[in-house]
């Protein structure tokens, strides 16, 4: 069975380009979010293996990380791995000790680096 990203508060082209990226390296689906309540409702109803996160939503502009850390915080869902999209090391670290993993920044989606990331979630 396939992989399942959820990709949460970035805009259309930003979605498409990580949509790609995945999808061109992985055999892995990538869904499109917008917020902590259509997140959650995804990771609820779906077996979703990673969760990304803008730094900054698309919709509202809201924090990211205030997504990251209710998942985290959630018992039922809480166990799957959130990254944060980021170009920041700040807030890559702010992420990790939320309890998200180490993430990448939108300007590196097609570095090998990323593809390494991603790999442990997304691989077969």
């Amino acid at each position: 069975m396939s992989k399942l990203l959820v990709d949460c508060g970035n805009c259309g082209p930003d979605f498409n380009s990580i949509r790609r990226m995945v999808s061109s390296n992985f055999k892995a689906s990538v869904v499109q979010t917008h917020g902590l309540e259509d997140t959650l409702e995804t990771l609820r109803t779906r077996k979703v293996d990673l969760v990304t996160v803008n730094r900054k939503l698309d919709r509202d502009y809201s924090d990211g990380l205030e997504v990251l850390k209710a998942i985290k915080a959630d018992p039922e869902v809480g166990s799957v791995p959130v990254m944060l999209v980021t170009n920041y090391e700040e807030h890559q670290q702010a992420s990790i000790d939320a309890g998200g993993v180490l993430g990448f920044g939108k300007l590196s989606i097609d570095d090998t680096k990323t593809r390494e990331l991603l790999e442990p979630y997304l691989s077969e």
